[in-house]
Parts: structure tokens; sequence; C-alpha cells
């Protein structure tokens, strides 16, 4: 069984910093996706990054250049550092991870939901202007 705790949300003021991570029991589980998505009340959860298992990351238009997704193999810990966060950046943030082929961490694959079935309880990041 697969199990995903998320930590590190907050409250920052626009133009701060936050790094969030997820730790992550694998159980012998190979995951070749690890992503994070976000949500907020009434939408729908979208994608924000994802890294594949040669490390290779993906990003969200709205987040290129701001965030930064990185893990830890050998502790088995997924990172998202956010800089130049933005009040539209607040909503609660999750990790997911899946076990499909590695082109479902692709471009036109990650952001899809589906495909994931191990997600964490979530951790809040809200950005004050």
């Amino acid at each position: 069984q697969v199990q995903l705790v998320e930590s590190g949300g907050g409250s920052v003021q626009a133009g701060g910093s936050l790094t969030l991570s997820c730790a992550a029991s694998l159980n012998k589980f190979s995951p070749t996706c690890m992503s994070w998505f976000r949500q907020v009340p009434g939408k729908e959860r979208e994608g924000v990054a994802a890294i594949d298992q040669h490390g290779t990351a993906r990003y969200a238009d709205a987040v290129q250049g701001r965030f930064t997704i990185s893990k830890d193999n050998a502790k088995n810990i997924l990172y998202l550092q956010m800089n130049n966060l933005k009040p539209e950046d607040t909503a609660q943030y999750y990790c997911a991870v899946h076990g499909w082929g590695g082109v479902y961490c692709y471009d036109s694959y990650w952001p899809d939901r589906s495909l994931y079935n191990n997600w964490g309880q979530g951790t809040q990041v809200t950005v004050s202007a």
C-alpha cells in the first residue's frame, strides 16, 4: 500500500516562497510519475508539476519558471519549491503518483487525474496580496 504525506504548506505574502514536501511510503511500488496537483473549492483539481523516473520535470504553464519539482530517490521524498508566489496560487496542494508506462508522464498525459490512484491528504498554501 502506497502512502503519501504532504507537508510544508502555510501562509505567505505575494512574492514569497514555500517548499512543499511529500514523504512517500512506496512498499516496493516503483512510480513512473510523481506529481503535484492543486485544488481550490469549487474548481477541478489541476496539475502543477510532474517528474518522471529519469528526473525529467514538466510544469503547468501557470507555474513555469516559478516552481521547481524535484525528488530524493534515496529518501522517497518529492519536493515542490515555489518562488514568487501569487494570490492565484492559493490552493490545497496534493502529491500523487502512478506506475503506468513512462509515456504517461509526458506533457499530454501527466495532468490527467484519472491516471493516479495514490494521493496524499493535501497541504494548504495561502498567498496574500
